[in-house]
């Protein structure tokens, strides 16, 4: 089955493309990108293969697959929360291809023989692709380093003890220098938990008026300070997850500055609420990091403009009721995101901080870039992962209505402009708006 998608705007930053273009697929391949396919003068549509299907994409746009870098699948060992099939489903659901999931299940993913489960398990499901990121230390303890070499035969595309941080900074530096040696990045979470130790929100005037003991900024800075200067003594590249503070965002403007290798992102709730959101209390606000002032927020939006901050990534933390339906102080950090990424994100090219195509590049391309996998193009030849986008479809958010497990968002209610229509894997529709 060939399929040809005509009369959308083609928006690809690693061409680069933006204009009304047909894409033609086969065998899961893109075999042709041009005007007017089958509509020449010396081959028309009636003389194209009665295989071929297509795909009249008018007023939308064809984007490189979205690529999620910073995902929780919670499986093995959480499957009450999500599983590797309910969050496929979101993922596509959300006009994600292909998406990284973090090592924090239980057993921790730090042996060949959990990554080779999760990705036997994604094929199953034969949604999106899944990428599992495996943990730098064993078990995620911080105490001696995980076997790199196995994981990385086994499918791990990346490092990190993301949700445990890892505060013995020798042992980041040889996790640094062991990656760099298999060409492989380690993500940072960023955390000091002397300075973070029973924090539940942002430190500042809202946590003081409701009585709740904070999580200074600066626990999230020390740490990036701290792993920016290894990677620039060791020559290797670091990347920051989840940036939440105008400080860290400083850290890696002027790490860039310099030179050092250094790739960053942040989330869609960092550059949307600020921590007014948990003053009523609402569970589904707290997240790790917290979110936090209007400053931070302003800051964080500067650096997805001028290029600091590299990537958009949703930090998708699915949680069961039981770990939110509680006292605040002890509910779960984390709020699921895979459904809301995108059209929180287009928020950004309507505010005119960032433009379509650069919005993409963060959402596909650099992701792809920088975990080093297929994707984020939609060159001749490249892989048919493709999401299509109806910029003008209005909706609202209703959790009732997520293909993941859990439904634990502030968003429930939000008007959204813009959303994933079709998702497109490997050539086959993998989801389509009803």
């Amino acid at each position: 089955m060939r399929l040809l998608l005509r009369g959308a705007r083609v928006v690809d930053p690693s061409q680069p493309i933006d204009e009304k273009i047909d894409i033609l697929v086969e065998n899961g391949k893109i075999v042709r990108v041009a005007k007017n396919i089958y509509k020449s003068r010396t081959q028309t549509e009636a003389d194209a293969p009665s295989t071929l299907k297509t795909l009249d994409l008018r007023g939308k746009i064809i984007v490189p697959g979205l690529i999620d870098m910073h995902t929780h699948l919670r499986e093995p060992g959480f499957e009450y929360r999500e599983t590797i099939q309910t969050g496929c489903e979101a993922a596509t659901a959300g006009g994600f291809t292909a998406l990284a999931c973090m090592p924090n299940t239980n057993p921790v993913n730090d042996n060949h023989s959990v990554t080779g489960s999760i990705i036997r398990k994604a094929r199953e499901c034969n949604l999106c692709h899944v990428y599992p990121i495996a943990a730098i230390s064993r078990k995620s303890e911080g105490a001696a380093l995980a076997e790199f070499w196995d994981l990385k035969d086994a499918g791990a595309v990346a490092f990190s003890d993301d949700g445990k941080p890892v505060m013995n900074a020798a042992l980041m530096r040889r996790a640094l220098e062991y990656a760099a040696s298999l060409d492989m990045p380690v993500i940072s979470h960023c955390e000091d938990l002397h300075l973070s130790a029973g924090g539940v929100m942002n430190e500042g005037f809202v946590a003081t008026e409701l009585g709740l003991l904070g999580i200074p900024g600066v626990a999230e800075e020390v740490m990036a300070a701290r792993d920016i200067l290894i990677a620039e003594f060791t020559g290797t590249a670091i990347h920051i997850a989840h940036v939440s503070t105008a400080g860290t965002v400083r850290l890696i403007r002027e790490a860039k500055a310099r030179e050092i290798r250094v790739t960053a992102e942040t989330a869609p709730h960092y550059f949307t609420l600020t921590d007014e959101a948990v003053r009523e209390f609402d569970v589904n606000a707290k997240v790790n990091p917290p979110l936090r002032g209007i400053e931070d927020v302003a800051a964080i939006r500067e650096g997805l403009r001028d290029g600091t901050i590299d990537v958009i990534a949703s930090d998708h933390a699915p949680h069961a009721m039981t770990d939110k339906d509680v006292e605040f102080d002890d509910a779960a950090f984390g709020m699921v995101g895979l459904e809301t990424s995108l059209g929180l994100s287009l928020k950004l090219v309507a505010d005119g901080i960032l433009t379509l195509d650069q919005l993409i590049m963060k959402m596909s391309t650099a992701p792809a870039r920088i975990l080093k996998i297929p994707g984020g193009t939609l060159k001749t030849g490249a892989v048919a992962d493709m999401t299509v986008i109806d910029p003008d479809a209005e909706w609202t958010v209703d959790r009732s209505c997520f293909r993941s497990k859990s439904c634990n968002t502030p968003f429930h209610g939000w008007d959204m402009k813009g959303k994933a229509v079709m998702t497109i894997v490997g050539g086959e529709i993998k989801y389509q708006e009803p």
